[in-house]
């Protein structure tokens, strides 16, 4: 398999607590002797992984950014769902799952991927074009997610959702001006929840696919939520609402 650079302590951390077999080497900062990463070298040592020293310079090459904390990993792909079938012959009770309908920025995908993580989201489902993949910046922030989640890119969105359809899925999508309100919908079945992009929403198609349009409550003064706060929102009513019943 093709291997990808992850950086920064939590999605390190997390690949070497999850499958640190597929980890080829880590750099790291030289000149970093703090608790923060003595505790990572102990950890890199017990997992028997090869260390090469580095310097800032080099690991902001690297990866195209300073904020790799001193830590960079040079790592195989993990085992995930590739596939939507695949994903759903996996699933054990009901699927809930996250569509991300045009997300451009990375550090919106990587939360999103932590909130789906948290609130046992199966997957992660996106289009492959007018969407950002899953590159290092996203999978930092991520801090590990993008390593449990799968992340799913389809060609045609709108036909990935009518095959959620027929599996019994409901389509669940968000939108400011929908009449009913997000506790009024029932999560407690196979669920897709469908999130809009940063600035314009759910494309008209997208938004024609869905079962049900629901609104988030919006009490104070701001219009609307970072999509990624939106998705943990929805996902945490939809996760109690599965808790209360047992699901």
């Amino acid at each position: 398999m093709k291997s990808k650079l992850i950086f920064g302590f939590h999605a390190v951390t997390a690949r070497l607590r999850h499958e640190a077999e597929s980890i080829e080497e880590i750099y790291v900062d030289a000149a970093r002797h703090d608790p923060r990463m003595r505790e990572l070298l102990r950890a890199v040592a017990a997992a028997g992984v090869r260390v090469i020293q580095a310097d800032e310079t080099r690991l902001s090459s690297m990866v195209g950014s300073r904020r790799h904390q001193g830590v960079v990993a040079k790592a195989g792909a993990v085992s995930l769902a590739r596939n939507l079938d695949e994903l759903l012959d996996m699933v054990v009770g009901p699927p809930l799952i996250l569509i991300l309908d045009g997300i451009t920025d990375p550090h919106n995908l990587g939360a999103c991927l932590r909130v789906a993580d948290g609130a046992g989201a199966h997957a992660v489902i996106a289009p492959k074009d007018r969407a950002v993949g899953l590159n290092a910046t996203a999978a930092k922030v991520a801090s590990g997610a993008a390593d449990t989640v799968p992340y799913i890119t389809v060609t045609n969105l709108a036909r990935t959702m009518r095959e959620l359809k027929e599996r019994d899925i409901w389509l669940i999508g968000t939108t400011e001006d929908a009449d009913k309100g997000l506790y009024e919908a029932d999560f407690s079945g196979g669920a897709a929840l469908v999130m809009g992009s940063e600035g314009e929403g759910m494309r008209r198609l997208t938004r024609d696919t869905c079962d049900l349009l629901v609104s988030v409550p919006m009490l104070g003064s701001v219009e609307s939520l970072n999509v990624s706060v939106a998705s943990g929102v929805c996902l945490y009513e939809a996760r109690r609402q599965r808790m209360v019943k047992g699901v």
